[in-house]
């Protein structure tokens, strides 16, 4: 897959494309649509391996510079310019929502919550 995702990236030539079609392995079920490319996919090849390796050296750059051949200034360079081509991710966590038909006495009765969680749950 490897050679594969080297020659899609020299293809694009770091213009922006979509997948229209996703296929599993194992069990060939294909998918149409459009998806959108994750942000690390979007980067040159060369940039998906420098930030392989970076995760890898747990951020060190020191490890990067050996690996690399290259100096401290030319890592934070890269690091700074790979930075600036992605986008900020957003993380949205959203919490359970409470089961309708919760009984928070009976919830308290069976231990599952506290005295001072089962009056919070009433007050709402």
């Amino acid at each position: 897959m490897g050679n594969e995702w080297h020659e899609l990236t020299d293809l694009t030539a770091d213009r922006p494309f979509v997948i229209t079609r996703v296929r599993l392995e194992k069990s060939g079920v294909a998918i149409e649509g459009e998806f959108e490319v994750p942000p690390l996919a979007r980067l040159a090849y060369e940039d998906q391996v420098f930030v392989s390796e970076f995760v890898r050296s747990h951020g060190s750059i020191k490890d990067m510079e050996k690996a690399f051949g290259v100096s401290y200034p030319t890592i934070k360079n890269r690091l700074n310019r790979i930075a600036g081509q992605l986008s900020p991710v957003q993380i949205v966590v959203e919490a359970p929502a409470p089961v309708a038909d919760e009984d928070p006495l009976g919830m308290l009765e069976r231990g599952e919550i506290s005295a001072a969680e089962a009056a919070e749950r009433m007050r709402r």
